[in-house]
């Protein structure tokens, strides 16, 4: 478990339970290519983990900010976007710890987003049943809390879609259209790349787990290159 004390040590935090440690980085795709394995995936630390991140982050808006709700519910969204997860996970160097198939691997599964952020959420499951809820929320508090003021200065907590179609409304009279430009990969981990458009001219394009995370990738990239469609 040499490799696991070096992890242990960046994240500040020691487990009694090494096997509930390396749960954390067991992807389903490995177990598929090795049946015998006594172990199991982590997605069910992920469950528990993303339900714990939500209320971490959750009670701290609601403790210090009187926002109506809405808006809260937006800036939590950004905050806890894979994208976000995922950064830290790689400040971790988690994707080196995943346990991954052969073909997940060669796929470039270690820097993959969508795994990065999986096994983020179900480090923070893993680390409220090694500790407590207390322990959790303090390691949230030091690690993604401090992106909530970038996050709200620069209003990155606004819907990228929806401020594209406002803008190509306002002062082109268009509205954007979406397209599919390629879907790559198995059915449980497929990326999308899609294309955003305005009248047949493609202005944006993005990638991402989900159709919907990779129109508003699209439309992200959209809006800032908007001075050269």
């Amino acid at each position: 478990m040499e490799n696991f004390k070096e992890f242990e040590k960046k994240i500040g935090l020691e487990f009694s339970n090494p096997d509930l440690l390396k749960n954390v980085f067991i992807h389903r795709s490995f177990l598929n290519e090795n049946p015998q394995s006594q172990v199991e995936s982590n997605e069910r630390l992920e469950f528990l983990g993303d339900a714990i991140l939500e209320l971490v982050i959750t009670e701290y808006l609601y403790k210090n900010y009187q926002n109506p709700e809405g808006e809260l519910t937006s800036w939590r969204a950004a905050l806890v976007c894979g994208k976000n997860l995922a950064e830290i996970a790689r400040k971790f160097e988690m994707g080196r710890y995943l346990y991954l198939s052969r073909g997940e691997e060669k796929m470039g599964g270690r820097e993959r987003e969508l795994l990065l952020a999986n096994a983020f959420e179900a480090l923070i499951g893993a680390i409220y049943l090694e500790k407590d809820y207390k322990t959790a929320k303090e390691f949230l508090e030091k690690n993604l809390l401090d992106k909530l003021p970038e996050i709200i200065e620069k209003k990155i907590y606004l819907d990228p879609k929806t401020e594209l179609q406002e803008k190509s409304q306002k002062e082109l009279n268009v509205t954007p259209t979406y397209e599919v430009l390629k879907d790559e990969g198995p059915d449980h981990a497929k990326i999308f790349t899609i294309g955003v458009f305005l009248n047949g001219k493609k202005i944006g394009q993005g990638q991402g787990s989900s159709k919907q995370t990779a129109q508003s990738e699209a439309a992200r990239h959209a809006l800032k290159n908007w001075g050269n469609k």
